[in-house]
């Protein structure tokens, strides 16, 4: 199965990287030529450009089935990139320039990148959703580790795996016993993994000693193709996480990257959020002047306010919003608190109240839509936001935070991110301090990018705000 699947993977990146040349071909003869003689040799067009694109997707191929989507868009760019810049050296040392143009290629790279980028995206979920040609796998160790781990697969449709049950002397989960088989025990492994012919395992028993999980891994992998083990490293920035061998021993260090520490990461994060904002002004400010007159006539007071906030290295700055509240809030809030208990309970946990009665009329729909937070723009020109980020918070919520305060401190809070596509304000307290503080550790230009895309189809659904 897995064989067919990247069969059907490459024929697709075939076609997409021949339909972003034939793109290509068509602007450079059509549009910047116009009409004039511009041919390619067919051996270029369907044979040599796109075995080098191939060749760069297709050598150490990453997991595609289980990869997030900014993982999808980042493998796409730098195959692409490396293509063109192989392509364009080829035309130059062959002298084949005047058969091949240097723009032809470069257009066909961009094309590419998006095509390569969306098609294994769609690729992806729909083989994934389908549930075809899926792996059996087998899990050892049934707590809250695999939960953690089932529930990652869930979001992109079960990550291309079928699970065929657990192993576990002692199985913690109630919620994996009502859904998945216990198939046995430890010392029921060789037993089990004959009975099922299963290939692939996944141990999720992080409480091993040391010297069980080798033993585990070392009776495991004669017996199947694939083992993997998770670590008991929840919380750490995983995808910064490089695995050395130390010489011919069995020691493994294990390199965290910090991304934010670099100045150039962070100059490029300032500059793509000051292109993106400026850019994107076009739209804002017709739209802001729309929605600050319906402000104006929907209540009393004035049209922007602005919020205390904590920023980046804990520094206060004023947080800009639309109103979306009467002018005597805080009166309201505390008239509320003082007669009702629920709404009290529910705003110490959440710092959020689903009905909130301080929210105006327009304000609900400003705030189903996040056109509330569009005055922000001007916080990120000022360097005080970012466009992604944690989540602005006030003060009484740094207790909340706790050791992970440290980790929201080294960037700008942002007008979108993690918390907001993951459910926004449906999540737990605790869950979007996990958020926020898994998107510093793990921060690129490839998650900005991304949940930049994704709170679009967020904010148009509407789910989780108020």
């Amino acid at each position: 199965m897995k064989n067919l699947y990247v069969c059907l993977l490459f024929i697709l990146d075939y076609f997409l990287i021949i339909s972003s040349e034939l793109t290509a071909f068509f602007l450079r003869r059509e549009v910047i030529e116009g009409g004039q003689a511009f041919d390619i040799p067919s051996v270029y067009l369907f044979i040599i450009v796109p075995m080098i694109f191939l060749a760069f997707l297709h050598i150490n191929p990453p997991p595609l089935r289980q990869m997030p989507s900014w993982r999808i868009m980042q493998h796409s760019f730098w195959s692409v990139f490396y293509s063109v810049i192989t392509i364009s050296m080829l035309l130059y040392f062959g002298k084949v320039g005047g058969e091949v143009s240097r723009l032809f290629a470069g257009m066909t790279g961009v094309f590419a990148f998006f095509s390569l980028t969306v098609g294994r995206y769609i690729f992806r979920e729909l083989m994934n959703r389908l549930h075809f040609l899926e792996t059996s796998v087998l899990f050892i160790g049934m707590g809250r580790t695999a939960e953690l781990v089932l529930d990652s697969f869930s979001r992109i449709g079960g990550g291309g795996y079928k699970v065929l049950g657990f192993l576990d002397d002692n199985p913690k989960s109630v919620k994996l016993k009502r859904k998945y088989r216990l198939l046995g025990k430890f010392k029921h492994l060789e037993r089990v993994i004959h009975l099922t012919k299963v290939k692939n395992v996944i141990i999720t028993a992080p409480g091993l000693k040391n010297n069980e999980l080798v033993e585990l891994v070392a009776k495991v992998r004669p017996l199947v193709e694939n083992v993997a083990f998770v670590p008991d490293l929840v919380g750490a920035p995983v995808e910064n996480l490089v695995a050395e061998s130390l010489g011919e021993s069995n020691v493994i260090f294990l390199r965290v990257k910090n991304n934010l520490k670099h100045w150039y990461n962070r100059f490029f994060k300032r500059i793509f959020d000051l292109t993106l904002t400026l850019s994107g002004l076009i739209f804002a400010l017709p739209l802001g002047i729309i929605v600050a007159l319906l402000i104006k006539l929907d209540s009393k007071g004035p049209i922007l306010f602005s919020h205390k906030r904590v920023g980046k290295d804990g520094k206060y700055f004023g947080c800009l919003k639309f109103r979306s509240m009467v002018i005597n809030s805080d009166e309201v809030l505390k008239n509320l608190l003082e007669t009702d208990p629920a709404a009290k309970d529910e705003w110490e946990r959440e710092f959020k109240l689903k009905d909130d009665p301080r929210i105006t009329k327009i304000g609900k729909i400003l705030r189903k839509t996040s056109l509330d937070e569009l005055p922000q723009l001007i916080n990120v020109i000022k360097g005080e936001m970012s466009l992604v980020g944690p989540r602005p918070i006030i003060t009484d919520e740094i207790e909340k935070y706790g050791d992970y305060f440290a980790d929201f401190c080294l960037v700008p809070p942002g007008i979108t991110g993690v918390w907001q596509v993951n459910g926004r304000s449906d999540t737990t307290y605790e869950e979007r301090v996990q958020m926020d503080s898994w998107y510093v550790r793990n921060w690129s230009p490839w998650v900005d990018i991304v949940y930049l895309l994704k709170t679009f189809s967020v904010v148009i659904k509407g789910k989780g705000a108020y």
